[in-house]
C-alpha cells in the first residue's frame, strides 16, 4: 500500500524533467539564442521594402500570421513550470502593454524604414539601449556598473562609425528620422516589460497574449490610415509569411526568451548587432565592399557588447533580482 503513491506520481516526473531541462538550456544558452533572435530581426528592413501592402498593414500581417504558431505552442507545451494563461492580473496587463509597446515599435520603424534611408532608421533605432538602461535605473532603481557604461558607449560609438558613411541628414529624411528614434522609446519599453513578465510567463503565452494586443492596434491603424491590408499577389504573400516566421517567430520569439535570463539592459545591447549583420548581408549577397571604417565600427560594436557582457558575468544574480523586485 505504501508503494501507491510513489507509483501514482510518477507519470508526472517526465513532464517535469523535460521542462526543468528546456530551462537549463535556454539558461545556459541565453545569449547565443539572442544573438540569433537579433539576427532574424535584423532581416526587418529588407522584407519590408519588398511588401507590397503599407508599413502598418505589413506589421499587422507580421503579427497575424504569427499567431497561429505561438498558440499551437502554448495549447502543446507543459504548464506545469509557467502558466499558460497567466493567473496575476498583473501580468495581463504587462502582456497587454508590452503589446501595446509593441506595435507602436512596428509601426513607426516600418514607416522609417520607407521615409528615410534604411542606415538612418537602424543607426536611430538603435539607440534602444540607451532608454532600456535608463528606464532600468529611473524606474527599479538598477545600479548602472561603470564596465557596462563604457561598453555601452563603445558599441555606440561604433554604430555611428559604421553608418557614418551612408547616414545622412536632410529635409526629406527628416520625417523618417524622427519616427526612426521614436521607434527606440517604443522598443525600449517593450524590452523593458517583456524582460519582467518573462520571469513568470513562458515564451509562448507572453507571444500570443502580447500579439494579439499588438494585431489589434496595427489592424485599427492600417484600416484606417492605409486602407488596403492583406497583399493581393502570391509575391505580396511571399514576403508577409517570410516576415511573420523568420522575422517574429524565428527573431522576436527568441528574443523574448532570452530574456528570461538575461538581464534587459545587457539584452538590448546585442541590438547594435544589427548594422553588422546588414554589412555582413550586403557583402556575401550583393558583393558590396566593406570598408575600413564599417570595420573598424564592427569591431568596436562587438568589443562594446564584449565589455558590457563582461560586466555581468562575475554575477549571475542580476536577472534574478529583477525577476524578485518585480514581486
Amino acid at each position: 500500500m505504501t508503494n501507491l503513491p510513489d507509483s501514482a506520481e510518477e507519470p508526472s516526473a517526465p513532464p517535469l524533467g523535460v521542462a526543468a531541462r528546456a530551462n537549463q538550456f535556454a539558461e545556459r544558452w541565453a545569449l547565443p539564442i539572442l544573438f540569433v533572435g537579433v539576427f532574424g530581426a535584423g532581416l526587418s528592413p529588407i522584407l519590408v521594402r519588398l511588401a507590397e501592402v503599407g508599413p502598418i498593414a505589413t506589421a499587422a500581417n507580421r503579427m497575424t500570421l504569427a499567431l497561429p504558431f505561438f498558440f499551437f505552442m502554448l495549447w502543446i507545451g507543459p504548464s506545469n513550470r509557467m502558466q499558460k494563461t497567466p493567473s496575476r492580473r498583473r501580468d495581463l496587463w504587462i502582456l497587454g502593454l508590452s503589446g501595446i509597446f509593441f506595435a507602436g515599435d512596428l509601426a513607426f520603424w516600418n514607416w522609417s524604414v520607407v521615409l528615410t534611408s534604411v542606415a538612418n532608421a537602424t543607426v536611430l533605432a538603435n539607440t534602444t539601449p540607451i532608454f532600456v538602461v535608463l528606464a532600468g535605473w529611473l524606474l527599479f532603481k538598477e545600479r548602472i556598473k561603470f564596465q557596462f557604461a563604457v561598453g555601452l558607449a563603445l558599441a555606440l560609438s561604433g554604430v555611428g562609425v559604421m553608418m557614418s558613411e551612408s547616414f545622412s541628414v536632410s529635409a526629406e529624411n527628416f520625417t523618417g528620422d524622427i519616427m526612426g528614434f521614436i521607434t527606440a522609446w517604443w522598443y525600449a519599453a517593450y524590452i523593458v516589460t517583456v524582460s519582467r513578465v518573462r520571469k513568470r510567463v513562458s515564451t509562448a503565452a507572453t507571444m500570443a497574449y502580447g500579439g494579439v494586443v499588438a494585431a489589434i492596434v496595427l489592424w485599427v491603424l492600417a484600416a484606417v490610415l492605409e486602407g488596403n491590408v492583406w497583399p493581393d499577389t502570391a509575391r505580396g504573400w511571399t514576403v508577409a509569411i517570410a516576415i511573420a516566421l523568420v522575422v517574429q517567430v524565428g527573431g522576436q520569439a527568441l528574443i523574448a526568451l532570452a530574456l528570461a535570463h538575461v538581464p534587459a539592459g545587457l539584452g538590448s545591447m546585442l541590438l547594435f548587432m544589427q548594422p553588422v549583420i546588414a554589412a555582413s548581408f550586403a557583402w556575401a549577397l550583393f558583393g558590396e565592399s566593406l570598408s575600413i571604417w564599417q570595420l573598424i565600427g564592427a569591431a568596436a560594436i562587438i568589443a562594446g557588447i564584449e565589455t558590457s557582457r563582461r560586466s555581468h558575468r562575475s554575477k549571475r544574480e542580476p536577472a534574478q533580482a529583477s525577476s524578485a523586485s518585480t514581486g
